[in-house]
């Protein structure tokens, strides 16, 4: 298994907690603590029905169909299922906005001002 690597900037009082919490359940290190913590945190999520947030990679190629029926591969960003790029249902145009694309279904969902 390959690992990663992070570092956490804490509060005096907040390192306190954590060495005591990580102690108290049997870590061997606040990190190894924070990082059951995490991964728990992220299962309540997807339980909850509040999937991870996107991760768009910023260069991808997206394949959409237009308003008029034709099908185009448009540059934009990826965060599958979903794709971005700058344009309309009419195509890509210059800073009209930025089209979000359903990928497998290739279909655009809404018109957006920006991608923020």
């Amino acid at each position: 298994m390959k690992l990663a690597t992070f570092t956490v900037r804490a509060t005096m009082p907040q390192s306190i907690a954590w060495k005591r919490a990580a102690e108290a359940e049997g870590f061997r290190s606040a990190g190894a603590w924070i990082a059951g913590a995490g991964g728990a945190y992220l299962k309540a999520r997807a339980r909850a029905g509040r999937p991870r947030p996107l991760t768009w990679r910023r260069i991808g190629r997206v394949r959409v169909i237009l308003m008029d029926g034709v099908e185009i591969e448009a540059s934009g960003a990826i965060s599958p299922p979903f794709g971005i790029f700058r344009g309309t249902e009419g195509g890509p145009r210059g800073m009209t906005g930025r089209a979000l694309v359903h990928i497998p279904s290739r279909r655009i969902i809404a018109t957006l001002g920006s991608a923020g």
